[in-house]
C-alpha cells in the first residue's frame, strides 16, 4: 500500500477511536480537550531541516529554467510546491567565512571568520543555540568547518576531524561530523567522528549516500521540536587529487554537456570537470529525495521547513586560479529553495538575499525573535510582498585570493580589491582599488569588465547608466555598507583608465 494510503488508514482508524470514545462519554476526549488540542497543535514550532551542499551552482537546479538537463527533480519538486529565492547571495564566497555568516547571521567583521582555518567563537549566537533556547535539539551531520586549525592552516591532521563540544556553535545533540571532511574521507571511504571525538568509518559507500543514511536513521526515532543539518562536502571538489568525484557510472551520463555562458569564453578546467560536477548534483538531489522521503513515512513532512542552501558556487578556475573566492555570479550567487509551513506558496522571490538573512528568517519562521547581535534580517515579509522598506542590495566580502569588496544589486555587481600584495592575507584594509563594474541586465554571463570605461555612446549603447556614473553611485553606497557592517572607514581609488 503506498505511504499516502497507510497515513489515510491511520487517520481513519484516528476518527473512529476518537467518536467511539465521544460516544461512550470517557473523560478527557470532550469539545473543551479537543479545542485544546487542536490549539496546541496550530501553536506547534515547526521542525527545521537545513541541507547545505559545498560548491553548488546555482544554475544546476532546472527550476531556474537554466539548465534543461533535469539534475535536480527533487528539488525542482521542493520549488514548486515551496518558495524558491532567485536571487540569492553569498556574503563570503569561501566554505568557512559563508558558513559563519549563516550560522551567526553577522558578516565577519563580527564573527571573526574572514577566511578558513578560523573557527567561530565558543560564545557564539547561532542558529542553533537560539533554537535550543526554545526547546529544540540541536544536531548536525557532515561537513563542519568551523573549529580552528593550528595557526589557520589546514596541515593540522589532529584538529581536521574531531571537534570539541565548545566549538560545535550549539550544535550540542547529535553530532556525526568532520571538521574538515575533505581532509578526512575520499568519495567512497573515510571518516566522520560522533560527539566523543570517536571515528564513524565508511568504506565502498558513497558519501554522500552515506551521510544520507545517518540522516535518515536519525529521522527515525527523532524527538520534535529538531534542527537537523545535513552538511554534504559533494558538490565541492576532491582537494588531494584536485577534482570532482561523481558517483560511479554518473559521469558518463552528462558527457558533452551543456556549458554555462559564463564559461564557455574562458579557459579553465570545466572542459573535463563538469561530467564528474553534474553526476555529484544529481546525487545530491537523489539524497535530498531520499531524506524527504523519510520525513513523509514518519508523517513529518508537513511540519517540517526544508531548506536547501550552498555556501559557494563553482566557476572552474575561468576567474582566478581555482574555483570561488570572486565576485563573479559563478563563486556568489547560490541556490536557495524553502520548503514547508509558512514557505508553501509556489512562489519565486526576486528580490536579493544573501547568508546573512537565513537565520533571521528561520527564527523567525519558528516564532522566535531575532538577536540584536544579528546583522542579517528576516525575508519573510517578501513572501507576503511586503517590499517596500527591503534593501535591494547585498553587501559582499572577499578573503583569500584577495582583501575584496563587492556590492551587487540588481544591474550592477561592483567590486573592489586591496591593491597591497598581503592582500589575501588581510580581513581588511583602508585602501582599496575598483577593479570590476558588470552590468547584469545587458551582460548577465559577465563577458564585459566595465570599470574604467569612459562614456562615449559606443560603451554606453545597451547599458542604461554611463559605466563612470554607476561606479561613482555604486562607490558610495558599497562604502556605507561597509560602515554598516563595522568596518573602519576605507578609501576607494576609481579606476580611471581601462588597460
Amino acid at each position: 500500500m503506498s505511504d499516502s494510503g497507510d497515513r489515510a488508514d491511520v487517520t481513519r482508524r484516528d476518527f473512529l477511536r476518537g467518536s467511539a470514545a465521544l460516544a461512550a462519554g470517557l473523560p478527557g476526549l470532550g469539545p473543551e480537550t479537543q479545542s485544546r488540542e487542536g490549539q496546541q497543535q496550530k501553536n506547534r514550532r515547526p521542525n527545521i531541516v537545513l541541507y547545505i551542499s559545498d560548491q553548488f551552482r546555482w544554475d544546476a537546479l532546472s527550476a531556474y529554467s537554466l539548465n534543461p538537463m533535469h539534475l535536480t527533480p527533487n528539488l525542482d519538486a521542493m520549488a514548486r510546491r515551496g518558495t524558491l529565492f532567485r536571487s540569492h547571495v553569498t556574503n563570503q564566497p569561501v566554505c568557512a567565512p559563508s558558513r559563519a555568516c549563516l550560522f551567526t547571521g553577522q558578516y565577519q567583521n563580527k564573527n571573526g571568520v574572514w577566511r578558513n582555518g578560523l573557527g567561530l567563537k565558543s560564545d557564539a549566537v547561532t542558529l542553533a543555540t537560539e533554537l535550543r533556547k526554545a526547546g529544540y535539539t540541536a544536531n548536525y551531520i557532515g561537513k563542519w568547518h568551523l573549529a580552528a586549525t593550528a595557526a589557520g592552516t589546514p596541515n593540522t591532521p589532529e584538529l581536521r576531524g574531531p571537534v570539541a563540544p565548545e566549538h560545535r556553535g550549539g550544535f550540542d545533540d547529535l553530532w556525526q561530523a568532520s571538521n574538515e571532511l575533505e581532509w578526512t574521507s575520499h568519495p567512497y571511504e573515510g571518516d566522520l567522528y560522533d560527539g566523543n571525538g570517536k571515528p564513524i568509518h565508511f568504506s565502498g559507500e558513497y558519501r554522500v549516500d552515506f551521510i544520507t543514511g545517518l540522516a535518515k536513521q536519525f529521522l527515525t526515532s527523532v524527538r520534535e521540536p529538531f534542527l537537523l543539518v545535513i552538511s554534504q562536502l559533494e558538490v565541492h571538489h576532491q582537494n588531494d587529487c584536485n577534482c570532482f568525484v561523481a558517483p560511479k557510472g554518473y559521469a558518463e551520463r552528462y558527457e558533452n554537456p551543456l556549458v554555462p555562458e559564463d564559461l564557455k569564453f574562458f579557459p579553465g578546467d570545466w572542459q573535463k570537470q563538469l561530467p564528474n560536477y553534474y553526476g555529484s548534483v544529481a546525487s545530491i538531489d537523489e539524497s535530498i529525495g531520499e531524506i524527504r522521503k523519510t520525513l513523509a513515512q514518519r508523517g513529518l513532512e508537513d511540519d517540517t521547513i526544508f531548506a536547501f542552501v550552498s555556501d559557494h558556487g563553482c566557476h572552474f578556475r575561468t576567474r582566478n586560479e581555482e574555483y570561488k573566492r570572486s565576485p563573479h555570479e559563478s563563486s556568489i550567487h547560490v541556490p536557495l529553495v524553502i520548503q514547508g509551513p509558512g514557505f508553501d506558496r509556489s512562489m519565486r522571490i526576486e528580490e536579493l538575499t544573501c547568508q546573512i538573512d537565513i537565520t533571521p528568517t528561520l527564527l523567525s519562521a519558528a516564532g522566535l525573535a531575532v538577536p540584536a547581535t544579528m546583522q542579517g534580517r528576516s525575508f519573510l515579509p517578501l513572501l507576503d510582498r511586503k517590499v517596500d522598506d527591503w534593501r535591494n542590495e547585498v553587501y559582499i566580502q572577499i578573503s583569500e585570493s584577495q582583501c575584496g569588496r563587492a556590492l551587487r544589486t540588481p544591474e550592477w555587481t561592483y567590486a573592489v580589491a586591496a591593491p597591497d600584495p598581503a592582500g589575501p592575507h588581510m580581513p581588511t584594509s583602508d585602501r582599496y582599488r575598483e577593479e570590476q563594474l558588470y552590468n547584469l541586465l545587458a551582460d548577465p554571463h559577465q563577458l564585459l569588465n566595465l570599470a574604467g570605461r569612459h562614456d562615449n555612446p559606443q560603451l554606453v549603447h545597451g547599458y542604461g547608466t554611463p559605466p563612470q556614473q554607476a561606479a561613482a553611485e555604486l562607490r558610495e553606497r558599497l562604502l556605507a555598507r561597509m560602515a554598516e557592517a563595522g568596518e573602519a572607514r576605507a578609501e576607494i581609488e576609481p579606476r580611471l583608465i581601462y588597460p
